[in-house]
């Protein structure tokens, strides 16, 4: 998931206030006043975008406040342990008593936990895998990254350790409204949390019974992976319903005792990759045979097709087109602009 932050900006006031104050321009002292008071201005507007506090950061802690978006809550990380060169399987857990009343609990099927770092005081959203349990435990599969300083503070604690958040934010509401035929999922690198706790939540359980499914991810290496008892389970229930669900891994590179063992693509996903599954869902065979004609390709119709993509900006561009302003949606591009696919078929977490 792409990081968010909300900054308070200075009020339309303000400004008209300051412009009042701009000295005439048409003497050599009054440009001189100009060009200095608009060097402060700029300083003094600069330091207050980059020093004034979040207003996340503003949000008060509660310690005995049940689990809110609103307020900050003190949990306690009760499991740490290394997955890849540079991830961890971190496990939070939050007091029971804490935890909404059970006819609250119903959580959006994609839902993000905003931790927060005391140090420097920032907070991000981590997806937790499987929701939250009975038990208030909830696991993150957490990568570490040069400029990720959440992420870098949170591969230095301890079990026993304690940490705020605050949760639940909606990232993406699944609606089982028989709107699409298919839902084809992308990611990349630690963006496939979302997607697996939609896979936990919604696929797995038969919630739907009608919409089938693919999840499409990819990483640099295989030691970049997912933990395996994320793809072992996503695996064996993709063997066990593949008309529900389908599921590919691919990688940039790798040897072939790897590519046998692990059953991998190489590669990244592109067009081909993408149009190949489509096509194993859409049509029975490759070709599609008339009497006494030749046989013509099965074409893919997307318009019942809805694409959910999360992962490295780069590739989410590539797929989907770059985000718009903002991290807004933005127009659709890349791959699925030339599939055919329109606005409302796309959504990029």
């Amino acid at each position: 998931m792409r990081p968010t932050s909300i900054r308070l900006r200075p009020s339309h006031s303000n400004f008209r206030k300051w412009y009042s104050t701009i000295p005439n321009p048409s003497s050599r002292k009054g440009v001189r006043q100009l060009v200095i008071g608009s060097i402060l201005s700029f300083g003094a507007l600069t330091s207050f975008y980059l020093f004034f506090p979040d207003a996340s950061r503003g949000a008060p802690t509660i310690k005995h406040g049940k689990l809110s978006p609103s307020h900050f809550t003190p949990c306690t990380i009760t499991s740490s342990e290394p997955c890849g060169p540079y991830a961890r399987l971190i496990t939070l857990s939050v007091p029971t008593k804490l935890l909404p009343n059970p006819d609250e609990q119903r959580f959006p099927s994609i839902w993000s936990v905003f931790i927060k770092d005391d140090d420097i005081q920032v907070e991000r959203p981590y997806t937790p895998l499987e929701g939250v349990d009975v038990e208030g435990r909830m696991s993150f599969w957490i990568k570490k990254y040069e400029h990720g300083e959440v992420g870098r503070w949170l591969h230095s604690k301890k079990v026993g350790d304690e940490i705020e958040i605050r949760a639940p934010l909606q990232t993406w509401l699944w609606k089982d409204d028989n709107v699409w035929d298919e839902v084809v999922m992308i990611s990349g690198g630690s963006g496939i949390a979302p997607f697996y706790q939609l896979f936990h939540e919604i696929i797995s359980r038969g919630v739907s019974s009608r919409t089938r499914f693919t999840l499409l991810h990819s990483s640099r290496s295989p030691s970049e992976l997912p933990p395996s008892k994320i793809l072992q389970r996503l695996s064996s229930f993709a063997s066990e319903n593949p008309e529900r669900f389908r599921f590919r891994v691919f990688v940039d590179t790798l040897d072939s005792e790897e590519k046998q063992k692990m059953q991998l693509n190489v590669g990244r996903i592109n067009k081909t990759a993408l149009l190949s599954n489509l096509k194993e869902q859409s049509t029975s065979s490759k070709w599609l045979r008339w009497p006494y004609s030749r046989p013509v390709e099965a074409k893919v119709d997307v318009r019942k097709t809805l694409f959910l993509v999360c992962g490295p900006e780069p590739m989410v561009a590539a797929i989907s087109g770059p985000y718009g302003r903002n991290f807004s949606q933005g127009p659709v591009g890349g791959v699925l602009a030339r599939l055919g696919a329109t606005s409302s078929q796309v959504y990029k977490l």
